[in-house]
Formats: C-alpha cells, sequence, structure tokens
C-alpha cells in the first residue's frame, strides 16, 4: 500500500506522523510507529486498503504484533485504519466478539470564501495562539476533563506527549495552537496543522463548565481566518463523529461534509496510558 493512495483525511493524518513517526510501506498495509508516544494509537497502528474479512481477525492480530508491537511493552493496544468505505454496523462480528471499538468520521471540508462568521459570543472573550511556556499546563488540564473512559494517569501521559509534538511542530513552522480565555480562563482550545494549501484541525475541546456558549464556534471561526490570512491556505478539513453535537458547529460556520472515514481499536487489558483516536476534528 502506498501513502500517496490514501484518502483526503488520512492524508492529511500523516501531517503529525511525517513529523517523527516511523512509516513503512508493505504491500498489504502502511505501518505507523511513533517512538516518542508508544500509547498513542492512533500514531501505533496499521492502514489496511481494503476491509478485512471477519475470518481475517487472527492475520491482522500477527501482522500488528509483529509491525507495531514488537519488542515495545508500552504497546498494549491495537489499531487498524481503513482507506475503504465502512461496512455494515454489524459487520466484523468475531472482531467485535475480540473487544474491538469501531470509529466512524465524517470528513468536512471549508474552502478559502466560505466561511460563515458566527457572532460574537456574550462577555469577555480572547481568542489567541498559545504561549506554550506560559499556558501548557492549563491546556493539558483543559484537555484532560474527559478522558473517554480512559484511566486518568495514563491519558494525561499521553497528552503531555502529544503537547511536546506540537510544540515542536510549532517551532518548525507547520503547526499551531489556539484557545479562547473566558474572564482570564482557558474555556476551550484547538490546534491547526498545514500541508502545503491544506489545512487540518486538531483536538477541539471545550470545557465542560463553558459549553453552549457559542465558544468553540467562534474558536474554529477564528482558527480558519488565521489560516487563510497567516499560512494562505485554500481548504482546511476537520473529521467528527457523524452523531456528536460538535459537528453542527463545524457546519454553521460553513464546513460540508464529502466523505466517510472508519477505524478499529481495542483497548490496552489494563485501560492505563491510553489515548483516543487523536482524529476527532
Amino acid at each position: 500500500m502506498k501513502f500517496q493512495d490514501l484518502r483526503a483525511a488520512w492524508r492529511t493524518d500523516f501531517i503529525l506522523h511525517r513529523f517523527d513517526a516511523e512509516l513503512i510501506e508493505r504491500d498489504d498495509c502502511l505501518v505507523v510507529r511513533t517512538p516518542a508516544n508508544p500509547n498513542f494509537y492512533w500514531g501505533n497502528f496499521l492502514a489496511l486498503p481494503h476491509t478485512p474479512a471477519d475470518g481475517d481477525l487472527a492475520h491482522w492480530l500477527g501482522r500488528f504484533d509483529d509491525e507495531v508491537a514488537a519488542g515495545r511493552p508500552e504497546v498494549r493496544h491495537v489499531a487498524f485504519a481503513f482507506n475503504s468505505d465502512a461496512p455494515p454496523p454489524d459487520a466484523l462480528p468475531s472482531w467485535r466478539a475480540a473487544g474491538f471499538e469501531r470509529y466512524d468520521s465524517e470528513v468536512l471540508a471549508l474552502h478559502r470564501g466560505e466561511l460563515q462568521r458566527p457572532p460574537a459570543p456574550r462577555g469577555e472573550v480572547l481568542v489567541r495562539p498559545v504561549d506554550w511556556a506560559q499556558d501548557l499546563p492549563a491546556l493539558v488540564a483543559l484537555q484532560c476533563t474527559d478522558t473517554d473512559g480512559h484511566a486518568p494517569a495514563g491519558y494525561r501521559r499521553f497528552r503531555e506527549r502529544q503537547m511536546a509534538r506540537y510544540a515542536a511542530m510549532q517551532r518548525s513552522g507547520i503547526a499551531e495552537w489556539f484557545g479562547v480565555w473566558c474572564d482570564g480562563v482557558l474555556a476551550a482550545d484547538c490546534g491547526l496543522l498545514r500541508d502545503s494549501e491544506v489545512g487540518r484541525f486538531q483536538h477541539v475541546e471545550t470545557h465542560p463548565d463553558w459549553r453552549r456558549r457559542g465558544l468553540c464556534r467562534s474558536l474554529v471561526a477564528a482558527v480558519c481566518e488565521w489560516g487563510f490570512a497567516n499560512w494562505d491556505l485554500q481548504r482546511l478539513l476537520m473529521k467528527a463523529d457523524p452523531d456528536d453535537v460538535a459537528i453542527g458547529i463545524y457546519r454553521s460556520v460553513g464546513f460540508q461534509g464529502f466523505d466517510r472515514d472508519w477505524a478499529l481499536q481495542r483497548r490496552a487489558p489494563d485501560d492505563g496510558g491510553l489515548a483516543v483516536l487523536e482524529t476527532e476534528a
């Protein structure tokens, strides 16, 4: 499988992977390994060109062990991305019985000139790029308010490692991170990566105490404007759970769906040191 064959959204995932991950093209898959963050599920996975057969489970578990987990005791999860249309929800019963969770995402795009600026939220609101030296503890604390059921200590370790990567990418000019401050409190954040004229959102998060106030909408719109103005981007992409309320926020500022993708993960047995899909946006 070749990297050039990836669908649009998976291709923008590799903006992150190309920065410091190990990437290998095999005849039957793509191998992604992130030495700096072995607990990052979606930095340590196999990408398959087609949906596997239900009876292929043992084969692919063996391939994951050989290509991703071998010699790396911290890697205790299993993760597969699929560069193909998603099968029906009741497909792959053996995989579900083996503990795999399925993630379906809608892929949305916004082109230059299509942004719909939302009304300003009430109160004193400041949207700006983060100061990594000053803001990092608050960013990690915000991102750990919802661990998606993962062990808190392990999830925090994952987020700390991941934010260190984004900080390094920012210094290289291919990433920027943004926050929304309300009355001096960090209430929401997200990242933006770039590859030539295409930008990709990362990890849009709003603190539970500050939701339903229009802050996420204002943040996404402001970051879009920043990307168009400062990076001369022509198109912005993000991925979202098609059943989550956040997708309506993205659509409200002009994003439109154009594709779907899907993936399977099995969490580590003790659920410690885990990471959620880093393709929420």
